[in-house]
């Protein structure tokens, strides 16, 4: 083996060893590009760095990554989720399972709202977990259901994942929003399935709101609840997913629009204050800043990565994965799968995704089919044991008599659902290729 495709597999070794030890991952994978990429080559192949990083700090795209994140937790901090989470808990409250339907459709809203999983996860947490166990709910049901609806943000556009993908394999933004909506849409509807499967089987599990509970709401205070609770943040993400998929706005100019318009939702609401737009701009900072320092980390890995050999070297391993062309797609679903027991998706998204994604390529693999499925993948990663984040996110949101092993006990089904999700897709690939390609953004 040439000297070259060895550090090539050290420098993957050296990376893996860093994070183990603890070193924040985009340290880790700054230190081993340079550090492998010196040793190879000396100085003369970062020469192309500085383009690079240049290129990344002018991409037009990514200047969407912040303005949806402020959109999202600017809704975020104005509690509109407790808003729709009850005018929905009464609307489905005659239900068994209802308030869990109920939370899977707020989690729609709020994930295509604000596309933030720890935000959505946390607020349904404060606000819906109390009342669900008060209710009768088993606690596996609704901190599974919770988690569940949480991370529907990941695949739900405007999710900072698609933006991601589309620069990390050269398609539109609003290719990959059009073709995520069905099966972000599906998935909830599985979600939904379960629960009222498992409340019409056992209906001590998620009972219905009480006939007495509901009689305090009548029926015309329940339509301007609606209206008021629920109809402003659908118009605003149908305005905004709207202008992008229509192609009357550039994903960036859409996310500018949704910003100002989450603005204006929390003005009229009365909530907007200093406090709540600092904390949201300080929010904003954080979370663009953690995600372009990896970004830009990246860069020099891939750049050492690619100049040592290590690009064709994983595409002679793909080719020796058994199973043809589909064999070295489950591979890769397997492979994203288990990293993402470990790792969060922008660091598989910006460390793993590039090794792999040459060889389909060349492969002639449809680009938006497989950031559909490596999406829903990494999807995932937020509830699988033993770093999902969003098991976290509820354990310390949730009251004290939740235990962590009935968080672990509730997300189980739910991550059934996303694998048997995943499945479908990759089975029938129009559920994501026939918007695209319906509205003109595909042949």
């Amino acid at each position: 083996m040439p000297m070259n495709e060895i550090l090539s597999i050290l420098m993957l070794v050296s990376f893996i060893v860093l994070l183990t030890l603890g070193v924040r991952v985009a340290y880790a994978i700054a230190i081993s590009g340079v550090v492998f990429g010196l040793i190879g080559f000396g100085p003369m192949l970062f020469n192309l760095l500085p383009s690079r990083l240049y290129g990344v700090a002018t991409n037009y795209t990514l200047l969407a990554v912040p303005l949806f994140v402020f959109m999202g937790v600017m809704l975020e901090k104005s509690r509109i989720a407790e808003d729709m989470l009850d005018v929905m808990g009464h609307v489905a409250g005659r239900l068994r399972g209802g308030m869990g339907v109920a939370i899977i459709f707020v989690g729609v809203l709020m994930g295509a709202a604000t596309g933030i999983v720890g935000a959505t996860i946390v607020t349904l947490s404060l606000i819906a977990l109390p009342t669900l166990l008060k209710r009768g709910y088993d606690h596996g049901l609704a901190t599974g259901a919770i988690c569940a609806s949480g991370t529907l943000g990941q695949i739900l556009p405007p999710s900072l994942i698609l933006i991601l993908l589309s620069d990390l394999m050269g398609e539109s933004v609003g290719t990959l929003f059009a073709a995520a909506i069905m099966p972000g849409l599906m998935l909830a509807a599985l979600y939904v399935i379960y629960i009222l499967v498992v409340a019409w089987i056992w209906p001590n599990v998620a009972p219905a709101i009480p006939a007495a509970e509901r009689a305090q709401v009548s029926g015309k205070q329940l339509i301007i609840d609606v209206i008021r609770g629920v109809l402003p943040p659908i118009l605003l993400v149908f305005a905004v997913l709207g202008s992008i998929i229509g192609g009357v706005a550039a994903p960036t100019e859409a996310a500018a629009m949704g910003a100002f318009g989450a603005l204006v939702i929390v003005a009229i609401s009365g909530k907007l204050s200093m406090s709540v737009l600092r904390q949201t701009l300080r929010s904003t900072l954080i979370t663009t800043s953690m995600i372009m320092f990896i970004i830009f980390a990246s860069q020099a890995f891939s750049l050492a990565f690619r100049g040592l050999g290590g690009e064709d070297l994983i595409g002679e391993f793909m080719e020796l994965v058994p199973g043809g062309l589909w064999g070295t797609i489950i591979f890769m679903m397997i492979l994203l799968f288990i990293l993402g027991f470990f790792l969060e998706w922008i660091e598989i998204s910006y460390i793993v995704l590039p090794l792999l994604l040459p060889f389909f390529v060349a492969a002639g693999v449809d680009m938006v089919w497989l950031a559909m499925l490596i999406c829903m993948n990494l999807q995932t990663s937020f509830l699988t044991p033993p770093f999902g984040w969003a098991l976290f996110f509820i354990k310390g949101a949730a009251p004290p008599e939740v235990q962590i092993g009935s968080i672990y006990k509730g997300v189980i089904p739910f991550i059934g659902l996303q694998v048997i999700g995943l499945a479908l897709l990759m089975m029938f690939p129009d559920i994501a290729t026939w918007l695209p390609k319906a509205i003109g953004w595909m042949k």
